[in-house]
């Protein structure tokens, strides 16, 4: 019977408490973040239309400013592009790819800078009419606060990166309500990585910042909705509205980038694009007031169809305008929110056309769908739709034209909204992951057992000629005093070595570097790496030293192979009859590789 009792489903972490505990505080922080970002943009919002100084929720579409306005985003993107430039830039845009940067390429370190500049920036641009909402800048400031956090005590920067993404997750959690969702978000889009160690101190701060919220914004769903069950035929119209809020989610983002391109070739400095994109933002608030701020009461009106379809097309046309210019020119605010907007437009307008449900279910369907497909997290999305509204009969069509969106986006685009932002710099972000082969199988599994061994008694002269002669068989021999592993001696070694010289000599004062029978492969693949070498004696454990097999990094290399075959060998199963001796037919499976 194999000794399995050092083998465990997950990895073994003592510090995850203590990770647990600074996540669950960080969950107070990002929340209490969250309320000073909202109402900041709720006083910036009075300030430049209404020219009060109130934290009062009023909606800039209300103002009586006429032509004028149109200078209000283009005052605010001033303010926001003289404050990145002054400031930190790392400000601009929507925030997550700037967080998953942070996480993949700068060891989770932030700045206290973007904790001050980023919810103060998005409060200015989205009070000054942009078209953005507060969730990308809730989980940049969020995730600042948890790697400042991080920075103040002694962590690992894999422990870091958790606390950035709980600070990030609990934000939004705070802003939208929508705890699971935002649990989803970190595994989907920020972790890169599906282990207990970052996935339970996470969550927890989300858990933390769904009960804080109450004190703050109170337990409604931003969105109650409640529709009837489909019908079967609403599985066809599921299909076309993901085909078409895919194809809406690759075209937005196709046109983001074309329009940051086109910012790009302007003979201006980078600070002065945020107040042009204003003015567009400006113009279209003019013709059409509610596209401006972050339209969560546009939002509610599409959702329970308060808004004719004419006028919900005015609106898509226009939110989706200034959004893509307003955020191309690289100023400040989030993406989720006008996302919403967008996909629930679109199914207000395919409401009237669409069969198998009651017109009201298409602007959730489409929402989820739309925000799905652009940031490339389909479950996150469906969730998020039934979290803003706790509409559960709503489910099965959202998931099923989320992720058809989900599938259309991923054939017809290299990258999301997400990560092109970080591909233009140089850095190709792979989102996809599974479980690592090296990852999966131990030492005992892979080791060679029958080790041949050289006593430590030998001489150099002896060695070289018997074990490095013309016969050699091994680059590289364990050598042995009694079982007990002392090193391991290969030519480079004896080459200049005193030939009277005993082997035990060679390595005495030496600590062994070995391996144990119940390391993982990949434990034992970065020992190699970290110390150059190409083998390890593996020993019953560290205090006997006792050699029990050897591995090698061709070892190694067999488990990747295996991997390799699974992915791309393609075989196929026939079933063929074959006669029994007692006359009878029996099916028996042949495999055939192709």
């Amino acid at each position: 019977m194999h000794d399995d009792h050092h083998k465990r489903d997950f990895s073994s972490n003592d510090r995850l408490p203590r990770i647990a505990a600074l996540a669950a505080f960080i969950g107070l922080l990002a929340t209490l973040a969250a309320f000073v970002l909202l109402s900041l943009i709720h006083l910036f919002t009075n300030l430049f239309f209404f020219g009060h100084f109130s934290f009062v929720e009023r909606s800039p579409a209300l103002n009586t400013l006429g032509p004028w306005v149109i200078l209000i985003p283009a005052l605010g993107g001033l303010s926001v592009g003289l404050m990145a430039r002054y400031g930190s830039d790392r400000i601009r845009g929507h925030g997550i790819p700037e967080a998953i940067e942070a996480i993949l390429f700068g060891k989770s370190r932030m700045s206290p800078k973007v904790a001050i500049l980023k919810p103060l920036s998005s409060g200015i641009v989205i009070g000054s009419g942009g078209p953005f909402g507060a969730e990308g800048p809730i989980i940049m400031t969020g995730g600042a606060l948890g790697s400042l956090v991080a920075q103040c005590v002694k962590v690992t920067a894999a422990e870091r990166k958790t606390l950035l993404v709980a600070g990030a997750t609990a934000g939004m959690t705070a802003v939208f309500g929508t705890p699971v969702a935002a649990v989803l978000l970190a595994v989907e889009l920020l972790l890169f990585e599906w282990r207990p160690r970052s996935f339970l101190p996470v969550a927890l701060a989300c858990a933390v910042a769904g009960y804080a919220r109450a004190m703050f914004f109170g337990v409604e769903p931003l969105f109650a909705l409640q529709t009837s069950p489909p019908h079967a035929l609403a599985f066809g119209s599921c299909v076309i509205a993901g085909l078409l809020a895919g194809a809406l989610a690759s075209g937005l983002s196709a046109a983001l980038y074309k329009v940051e391109d086109l910012f790009g070739h302007l003979p201006i400095h980078w600070s002065w694009w945020p107040m042009l994109g204003g003015l567009v933002v400006g113009i279209g608030g003019f013709f059409e007031p509610r596209a401006l701020g972050i339209g969560y009461d546009v939002i509610g009106d599409l959702l329970h169809q308060n808004i004719l379809w004419q006028m919900a097309i005015g609106i898509l046309v226009v939110k989706a305008i200034i959004w893509v210019v307003a955020l191309g020119s690289g100023t400040s605010g989030g993406v989720l929110a006008p996302l919403l907007m967008l996909g629930a437009g679109l199914g207000a307008v395919l409401g009237h056309v669409l069969p198998g449900a009651e017109p009201g279910l298409w602007p959730l369907v489409c929402m989820a769908a739309t925000l799905g497909a652009t940031l490339g997290a389909p479950l996150t999305a469906i969730v998020f739709a039934f979290g803003l509204t706790h509409d559960s009969n709503a489910m099965l069509p959202v998931l099923t034209a989320t992720l058809v969106a989900h599938g259309f986006s991923t054939v017809v685009m290299k990258r999301s909204i997400m990560t092109e932002k970080i591909a233009r710099r140089g850095r190709h972000i792979y989102r996809e992951y599974g479980v690592d082969p090296l990852e999966r199988h131990h030492v005992d599994e892979v080791m060679s057992r029958g080790v041949e061994t050289i006593d430590a008694s030998a001489t150099v002269s002896d060695t070289l000629a018997t074990r490095f002669g013309a016969t050699q068989t091994r680059r590289a021999w364990p050598v042995v005093r009694d079982g007990v592993v002392l090193g391991v001696v290969d030519r480079a070694m004896l080459d200049g070595a005193d030939a009277d010289k005993t082997l035990g000599a060679l390595f005495a004062g030496r600590v062994p570097d070995v391996a144990l029978p119940g390391e993982t492969c990949r434990q034992i693949a970065t020992r190699l790496a970290i110390h150059g070498l190409e083998r390890l004696p593996v020993v019953r454990n560290r205090d006997s030293l006792q050699i029990v097999g050897i591995v090698s990094r061709s070892d190694l290399v067999k488990l990747s192979l295996t991997h390799f075959e699974e992915e791309h060998k393609k075989e196929r199963f026939n079933r063929i009859r074959i006669s029994g001796g007692n006359g009878k037919r029996r099916f028996a499976p042949v495999r055939k590789g192709e």
